[in-house]
Order: C-alpha cells, then structure tokens, then sequence
C-alpha cells in the first residue's frame, strides 16, 4: 500500500525492539472518550457471547457444539454430521471473502475492535494490570524499581490473576468440544481419568498464559499476517486511522509563531497498545484501535481546537483528495462475497435432519443362488435430530420380478442414533444382465423430508462393455 501523505515516516524498525535488539515493554496508558467506550461496549458484547453459547441451548443443544467425538456439529439449532462438513470449504471462503471485503473497505477494524488478541488483552488483562499496579506511569516506575515485598506482593497477585483467567478461558473454549457438564465432571475426576483432556487443558492455560502476560503486542506485529496482508487489501481510500499532516505541522507549542495544530504532546505515542507514533503514517503495527484519536482529540478540547487532527479518514482524504467508496476492487471483493454467501445458504439448505448411506456387503459382489442372482447391501440411517424418527424404507426402480427383503418394517432411530439395516435384492438370472440402478428411499411418516441413494444391481451376465464386465467374477451357492 502507498502512503501518499506529504510526511515521510523517519523509523525503519519494529517500535518494540531497540537498536540493540533487545524488546521494549510497553506500558500504554488510558485513552478515555467516544471510541474507547464503543470499544469496551463491543469487547463486552463480544466476550459474553464467548461465555454464553456452551451455555444457551438451541434445539436441545448448545448454540454452539463441536462434538467431535461422536461427529455432530450444532450451530445455532443447525446440526451437522460429518458427511456434511464439505459445507466448512463455502464456511471459511465466505469469511475469506467477507474479511477482504471489510478490510478494503474499513482497514483493520477486525483487528482494533473484534479480534480475540485485542479484546482480552486490551479490556480483560491489561484491565487487571492498572488495576493491581496503577496507570501507565505508574507501571513504568514499578517496572523500574528494586523488587521490594511490595512489588512481589503486587506482581504475584497479577501473575495469579493472569493464570486464572488463562485457565478459565481454556476450560470454556473445551466445553465447546465436549459441553459444559462434561468438562465440569472432569474437573471433578482424577487428572488421570481423562489425560487427553488434562494435557490439552494444561498446555492451552500455558500458551495462553504466555500470550497475555508477557508475549502481548509481539503476536499482532510477528505472528499475525494479517498486517501484512492488509497492504495487499487496502488502497488509498480504504478508511484507516490517520494523522492530518498539513494542519498539524510543523509542530509547536501553543502560541507559537507559524506553528500547527499539533504540540508534540506525544500523548498518541503514550496511549498506542503497539507503541507507534500515528504521525508518521499508516504502518504495520497500527490495529485501528483508536486510542490515538481519543487521546488527541482530548488535547485539542483543552487547547480549544477543532477535534480530528488524528482520525478515521483514508489516504486520499488525509492528502486532501476526494475518497472514492466505489472502486473495483470492492466490487470484486463484493461480488466474490455474494457468490460465496448465495452457495453457503442454498448449500445449507439442503441439509436433511436424517441421512441415508448404502453399501455393499463385505464379500463376493453378486451371488448366484439357482434360477436367481442376489446382491446384498448394508443401509445406514443417521438421526441428527434431538428427538427419535421414524423412517419408512423403500426400494424402486427394480424390476417387477424382483424381491426384496430386509427394509419391510418402518425403523426407529433413537436422538443422534444411527441404525444399520441388511438389504437384500435378488433378481431373476434372466434379467441380470440388464444395467439395473435402483434407488433406496427413505422418508418420515409426516413426509417432511425424503432421502435418496442410488444403487447399481451387479449381475454374472453383464455385457462387455458395460460397467459389471469389471467386477470380479461370479459365487455360486
């Protein structure tokens, strides 16, 4: 992405690594006004979804519930088995598509307002931190200090703190796996009990432990390549947090001669969570957190100046050029979205609440039994509702001749069960040798939904050229 902004940035390393090579710990401080308090809104709303949906039920199930070890998936009353999950491949190009769209069109919002990283380091831990050790200056001096009982008193209370809630959010983000009264059952058991679970528990609270109490910052500028690809995704109207180059320089003290609107405070640099300095343009590390905006704006209204010497503006509007919205890569962008959003939901419409597999028995693929020839199958029939179901079996298109045996009886599926039922199709010897396809068909007894499979009936007269002429030779009995 190209800065056109008349100000050419000075720093050419990450703001978090010295000349030496060794980290700057950063301590920013409270940024208070309209976007700091929008922002705890939606770090609030944001953080009680993640708590509520292992405990809200939908259709008997939580909202969300990734039961992995017997392949369902419940989303939002939606239950899928694992034969659905090509239904993740339109899931993750959907968000793809809808993430290039909202980045060309508002930058990294994601980043400052939604992301995980941000909203419980920024309203959670760090919330914890000025709490326990005061604000930023404070935090600096005590970083500083000799460590006195004082200081190991304040320290341990925080660290504790951090591993606490580590753990907390580990054990939440499991009872999306296993839901919540199974993980309450475990924490009651023996760590030997349920090992898998124990170490996964273990190691999750340590990594994110780590992240939060120490790595921090370091993950959105070295791990995340989100950063970067936002250079690829943005242009130069694409709506970004800047600094109004021409009305704050050359900077100056209030009053003096000549001098514009910004007075080299520094109070953007304090508040930043990456540590960069706005005024040097858009760069890397900026998550369009809008901190800078607050604590700028709050100097201006001190000084009796025009707030939005930092603020959300593009490229093109910071240089004092028109902002187009309509450009097409957003085009693009929005036309790769639609497309991806229409297949999701005519894909996800299709999904039945049963499911119907047929296969061949283990074995010889046709038998010869007499005047007859007998193919023999194995039907399975998936419950994915949280209520039994009755299922109706049939079989069509066979000839009028032939017999079936094994679906007479309607089949009853317990919740989540599945069922598994013998097929057994025999033909008269005279008419194998017609490519016969027939269809199993299963349907509920309200005639809700209907369920399909088709099945090819092998035979030891197949012509030549015709798809049995491969199949391994006949059994007779």
């Amino acid at each position: 992405m190209q800065n056109t902004s008349p100000f050419k940035p000075v720093r050419d390393q990450v703001t978090t690594i010295r000349e030496d090579g060794s980290r700057r710990f950063l301590y920013p401080a409270d940024a208070p006004g309209r976007f700091d308090r929008a922002r705890r809104a939606a770090a609030l709303a944001l953080i009680a979804v993640y708590l509520l949906l292992p405990w809200v039920k939908v259709g008997g199930y939580p909202a969300v519930f990734l039961d992995v070890a017997h392949r369902r998936f419940h989303l939002l009353g939606l239950t899928l088995a694992a034969q659905d999950l090509w239904l993740l491949f339109f899931l993750i190009s959907g968000l793809g598509f809808g993430l290039f769209f909202v980045t060309a069109l508002l930058g990294r919002i994601w980043c400052g307002w939604a992301c995980p990283q941000t909203v419980f380091l920024d309203h959670v831990f760090r919330r914890v931190e000025r709490w326990i050790e005061g604000d930023a200056v404070k935090r600096q001096l005590l970083a500083r200090a000799p460590w006195t009982p004082s200081k190991i008193l304040r320290r341990a209370a925080k660290q504790a703190i951090y591993l606490l809630l580590a753990a907390a959010i580990t054990h939440l983000f499991l009872a999306y796996f296993v839901s919540i009264p199974s993980v309450w059952a475990m924490m009651r058991d023996a760590p030997t009990k349920n090992w898998g679970a124990f170490v996964f528990i273990a190691a999750a609270t340590g990594v994110i432990y780590f992240n939060f109490a120490w790595f921090r910052e370091q993950l959105c500028i070295v791990i995340c390549p989100y950063g970067r690809l936002q250079s690829a995704l943005t242009d130069d109207h694409t709506l970004v947090i800047g600094y109004d180059w021409a009305r704050g320089e050359p900077r100056g003290k209030p009053g003096s001669p000549g001098a514009g609107d910004c007075v080299a405070c520094e109070r953007c640099v304090s508040v930043c969570p990456t540590g960069i300095d706005i005024r040097q343009g858009l760069q890397l590390e900026c998550i369009g957190c809008a901190a800078c905006i607050d604590a700028c704006d709050e100097v201006m209204a001190r000084l009796g100046r025009k707030p939005g010497l930092v603020r959300y503006d593009s490229l093109a509007g910071l240089s004092g050029r028109p902002r187009r919205r309509i450009r097409p890569r957003m085009v693009v962008y929005g036309v790769l979205l639609v497309i991806g959003a229409s297949v999701a939901g005519w894909s996800a419409s299709g999904i039945r609440p049963a499911m119907l597999t047929a296969t061949r028995m283990v074995g010889a693929p046709y038998y010869v039994d007499g005047g007859t020839v007998r193919n023999q199958f194995l039907v399975r029939l998936v419950n994915k509702r949280s209520e039994k179901v009755t299922l109706n079996l049939s079989v069509r298109g066979l000839p009028a001749a032939a017999t079936v045996r094994g679906l007479e009886a309607p089949v009853e599926i317990a919740p989540m069960g599945e069922e598994v039922r013998p097929l057994i199709v025999q033909v008269p010897r005279a008419q194998s040798a017609l490519a016969i396809v027939f269809e199993v068909v299963a349907s509920d007894a309200a005639g809700s939904f209907r369920l399909s499979r088709a099945m090819e009936f092998l035979g030891p007269e197949a012509a030549p050229d015709s798809p049995n002429s491969h199949e391994p030779g006949p059994r007779s009995l």
